[in-house]
């Protein structure tokens, strides 16, 4: 049994596929096959069953990779502490990050620690809060940047940023001739919504819960990108976080925006790391660099629930 046939048998049942498989460890399929063959002739147990299309990992298999991830995630901590014994910010990173968050905070966060980390490469992810948060519990990610709440066994999560929420509006919209936009009004606004799975559209309906009563006929986008872009054709308006607007005036000018009338909502963007975590310097370094990329506010709020 080797660490190469671990990682072979992880990366297929994860990817319920050989070729895939194959392609994310970097091997020929052929190869993986056989290999994966000979640790099930070595266990005396088929650990896949083949079916037309994909493989899923038999019950006894499914206790092997679970088991087999936990011995792969025990030899990165060993190469890491050694690591880290004579530079604790050497070596890569495994950062995941939500979709509502990445593609806002990364332009920031990844020069930053290019300065203060130059040996700590980001090996990022973006998916949704459960997926990474799977993946950190499996010791496949390092740390996950998401939005709070957020609670599962053995993770510590450290708050370190909040980002307001504001009204976006195609130019010339009605609304535009007012200063401050009540949450209530939005239930009478077509107003479009990231898909499920997001947690933004979680607190967006949180917001204002009379959008959930027609949620499902509600034009979606996949990312708050198309969204900011479905708004500027006038499809409809929306609510999005600061950070989403755009920084350079050519974006700043797609949108009409405004802020809620009274306090305004925010999110929590908080980083997510497993208790046990041994790079803790790294941990430390990242969220102060992540705090310093925080969106600029509009006032104080208390945050949504």
């Amino acid at each position: 049994m080797t660490l190469n046939e671990l990682r072979y048998v992880v990366a297929v049942a994860r990817e319920r596929h050989f070729g895939r498989a194959a392609a994310h460890c970097f091997v020929s399929q052929p190869s993986l096959s056989v290999a994966i063959k000979k640790l099930e002739d070595e266990l005396g147990v088929t650990l896949f069953e083949r079916l037309p299309g994909h493989v899923q990992p038999t019950p006894v298999g499914e206790q092997i990779v679970e088991q087999a991830r936990r011995v792969l995630s025990d030899v990165e901590t060993i190469r890491a502490l050694a690591a880290n014994a004579t530079d604790p910010l050497a070596g890569p990173f495994r950062l995941g990050v939500i979709f509502s968050i990445g593609p806002y905070l990364l332009p920031r966060l990844i020069p930053r620690l290019a300065q203060s980390a130059p040996r700590m490469p980001l090996i990022i992810e973006e998916n949704y809060t459960d997926e990474l948060g799977a993946r950190l519990q499996r010791g496949e990610l390092d740390a996950v940047v998401l939005s709070l709440p957020y609670r599962a066994p053995d993770i510590d999560v450290r708050p370190v940023y909040r980002e307001e929420f504001v009204v976006a509006l195609p130019p010339g919209h009605p609304w535009t001739a007012q200063a401050r936009i009540g949450p209530a009004q939005l239930g009478d606004e077509n107003v479009l919504l990231l898909g499920p799975r997001h947690c933004f559209r979680d607190q967006v309906l949180a917001l204002c819960p009379a959008l959930g009563h027609k949620a499902g006929q509600r034009l979606e986008g996949g990312s708050l990108e198309t969204i900011r872009y479905m708004v500027a054709s006038g499809a409809g308006i929306s609510v999005l976080p600061v950070g989403a607007l755009g920084e350079s005036p050519r974006d700043r000018a797609l949108l009409a925006v405004r802020p809620f009338r009274g306090t305004a909502p925010y999110r929590q963007v908080a980083l997510a790391v497993r208790a046990d975590f041994y790079r803790p310097q790294a941990i430390e370094l990242l969220a102060g660099a992540i705090a310093e990329c925080a969106p600029a506010a509009t006032g104080a709020s208390p945050a949504l629930g």
